[in-house]
């Protein structure tokens, strides 16, 4: 496995992209959500996380308490 992912990363261009750990995300117990959801944008993954409409859908749901909101 490690010899494939050697072979794959001189072509990642932007690894922030893969990591999951970006700035402001909000992390949440999975089994503590009675309600999840998966917020998909589709476009480049910087053109998501500048888009407003889904900052601020990412920022709604998950000030409830029973949602989390993956993005």
């Amino acid at each position: 496995m490690k010899s494939r992912i050697e072979a794959i990363l001189p072509r990642v261009e932007k690894p922030a992209r893969y990591l999951g750990n970006e700035w402001g995300a909000i992390r949440k117990p999975w089994d503590g959500a009675a309600v999840r959801w998966a917020l998909a944008f589709p476009d480049l993954y910087e053109v998501g996380m500048s888009h407003l409409g889904s900052r601020i859908l990412y920022q709604l749901l998950n000030k409830r308490e029973d949602t989390l909101c993956e993005r």
